[in-house]
């Protein structure tokens, strides 16, 4: 085969599985490695080395075959630094850009290693005064130094934990046969874990959170500091104003689960209401909101963001219609992230998986294994599913931290 590169890599290779997949890559391709060195790691914290030789049977085979090894954290040995092409129009990233996972990733540039800066996934790397970020398609501006092709970059996979013993759940896929309990107590011992290495808890919340009974858990959650943003659409603020308003959902007698009476007009009515106040800050500060997931928000001061849709009605004046400002308000609120819940939100889950890195945890929790199994679906391959009724398991989740 007379298209040969010699390739690197480093960490948790066998535990995390990234051995097995490299040598699956090389197969994919139809082409052969050879093995050089391998020396394995002997403690919890000491990395695996690998130096692999590979082969493939023509140019494209092999530039495809560097790409995918590329995410999976082999580099090769005899690389310079990152090539660099200026941005010609705003906007307008040349052909042969290098788009980026959410795993840690590196770029050589002045013959060292920097690491990029706001890493995430689909977005391209800009190359500025000695430092690397990710930017935005849409970011980009004329005269941005972007880095091409896929010379002197380095991308480090996340490691699979060695402690198996810890946060077991990590590994265990998604199901619906595990307890709820168990996955409350682990999960409560992630934000505690979170909380104490000074990271923040996000949640991302839909409206499931009202119609299953769950806006006391999250509330309390909120209350006593263990979320310290919520994310969310128009959809979870309209109806979690009406529950607090008019004790319905969705025009549904929360106490009974009876349909009240011009029920259907509730939701309207809670939107108009806040309108009256001004906002929802002002529907708290004048009295008229006394309750709920955006209460807690105001009276704590933890940030909420309403991203808007099509459908939405209303929208209430804190909702985002821009949806490029909404993808930045996620983002500002995602910095400092250590874990993310995800309750009952497809959307939005997917929406702000796509915004993290891969070291920062998502608990992604569902009535509808679908849900979490489409997270990690679509490159967050950190979300672990939780399947069960959100509002049991915010119930849950408040008691155990309480």
């Amino acid at each position: 085969m007379p298209f040969q590169e010699v390739v690197e890599a480093e960490g948790h290779l066998i535990d995390s599985h990234i051995l097995e997949n490299v040598f699956d890559k090389v197969v994919e391709y139809h082409g052969r490695f050879e093995v050089d060195q391998f020396r394995i790691g002997r403690t919890n914290s000491e990395p695996s080395y690998l130096r692999l030789k590979v082969e493939a049977p023509d140019a494209s085979s092999m530039e495809r075959l560097m790409e995918s090894l590329l995410e999976l954290g082999c580099t090769p040995v005899e690389t310079g630094d990152a090539v660099l092409r200026e941005v010609e129009r705003d906007r307008c990233a040349p052909e042969d850009f290098y788009s980026t996972t959410n795993h840690r990733t590196y770029v050589r540039h002045g013959q060292k290693w920097i690491e990029v800066e706001n890493q995430r996934m689909d977005a391209m790397v800009v190359v500025r005064e000695g430092r690397a970020f990710c930017r935005r398609l849409r970011d980009l501006k004329q005269g941005d130094s972007l880095v091409v092709g896929l010379r002197g970059i380095r991308v480090v996979p996340e490691s699979k934990e060695r402690d198996r013993l810890s946060f077991a759940f990590m590994s265990n896929g998604i199901s619906s046969e595990r307890q709820v309990e168990t996955a409350v107590r682990q999960t409560a011992a992630l934000v505690r874990q979170t909380l104490e290495q000074h990271f923040k808890v996000v949640a991302v919340a839909g409206p499931v959170v009202v119609h299953t009974g769950g806006v006391a858990g999250l509330s309390s959650l909120i209350r006593n500091g263990y979320v310290q943003a919520l994310l969310s659409g128009n959809a979870l603020g309209v109806h979690d104003a009406e529950a607090a308003l008019f004790g319905t959902s969705l025009g549904i007698r929360l106490a009974d689960g009876r349909q009240e009476e011009h029920g259907h007009r509730n939701h309207m009515r809670a939107i108009n209401a806040i309108y009256r106040a001004g906002s929802v800050r002002q529907a708290v500060e004048c009295g008229r909101l006394r309750s709920g997931i955006l209460y807690e928000c105001v009276k704590s001061g933890a940030p909420f963001i309403l991203a808007g849709s099509l459908r939405d009605d209303g929208p209430l004046p804190d909702t985002i219609t821009d949806m490029n400002a909404a993808q930045d308000a996620y983002a500002e609120q995602l910095e400092g992230a250590g874990l993310v819940i995800c309750l009952g939100s497809m959307l939005h889950s997917i929406a702000t998986g796509n915004m993290l890195p891969s070291w920062v945890r998502i608990v992604c929790v569902d009535i509808n294994p679908a849900v979490a199994t489409k997270v990690s679906d679509r490159g967050t391959g950190q979300a672990v599913g939780v399947v069960a009724d959100v509002g049991l398991f915010l119930d849950l989740l408040a008691r155990a931290l309480a």
